[in-house]
């Protein structure tokens, strides 16, 4: 079965499943210019992964073909498909797929695709390729704040397990504290927070080491891991910035 029936395949199943009025409204959630068929994540992931086992797809080459060919439509679900795709056979990458998967970023635009492809899928190949840890300094420092916030979300699973290149993600969080983007402060936030649910004190003294200098925001998703009395302290801090 060639890559473009398998492509083909999931663009059928997911047309089948559209939902007009959901499309709408996730549409103008999302503020998104992309062409929406309302299908819901679960079902995307179902069907792409059924129909992957089903064509038997599962060389690096394959997959990332067939991810090429569901992106290259501006259609959501399609562009989410080829997100779930490369998720599902993520062990098959390799370093030199992150700069497909820039591409994809650059043109995603959207929370909704770029958490994925950071976290889930570069964040997995930096693990497997250390040296790919250049390509995340140049991240860190794009003109692009959707490839910034990549860099800081591309560290984020390990650092949730308790383990992680923190070094690496407290020296761009630093480079980036005076940012006004929006999702850039919630990044910052989210990859603190979910590193202290195992290393509590580690981020309480990275937040105590930088008074007045962390936006409230961040700060507010950071502490939700730690004791009411800290959050009340380090949140008042955050609001004398």
């Amino acid at each position: 079965m060639t890559v473009d029936q398998t492509a083909l395949d999931i663009v059928v199943a997911l047309e089948a499943r559209a939902d007009p009025a959901r499309a709408e409204r996730e549409a103008a959630y999302l503020k998104s210019s992309l062409r929406h068929l309302g299908v819901r994540v679960p079902e995307i992931r179902s069907i792409t992964r059924r129909t992957m086992r089903e064509h038997a797809v599962t060389t690096r080459t394959e997959v990332v073909a067939l991810a090429e060919e569901l992106w290259a439509e501006p259609v959501h679900e399609r562009r989410m498909a080829a997100v779930e795709a490369l998720r599902f056979r993520v062990g098959t990458l390799t370093v030199d797929d992150l700069t497909a998967i820039e591409r994809m970023l650059r043109e995603a635009k959207t929370w909704a695709l770029v958490d994925f492809l950071s976290s889930d899928i570069a964040g997995v190949i930096v693990v497997a390729y250390p040296d790919a840890g250049t390509i995340l300094n140049r991240w860190a420092a794009d003109d692009d704040f959707w490839i910034r916030r990549s860099a800081l979300l591309s560290l984020l699973v390990p650092l949730r397990n308790g383990d992680g290149d923190w070094p690496r993600f407290s020296g761009y969080a630093d480079a980036m504290l005076d940012e006004r983007e929006f999702f850039i402060r919630k990044a910052i936030g989210w990859v603190l927070r979910d590193t202290a649910k195992k290393r509590p004190d580690l981020v309480e003294a990275w937040l105590r080491e930088r008074p007045g200098r962390v936006p409230v925001l961040a700060v507010r998703e950071a502490v939700k891991p730690l004791p009411e009395r800290t959050r009340t302290e380090l949140i008042a801090a955050a609001l004398r910035r």
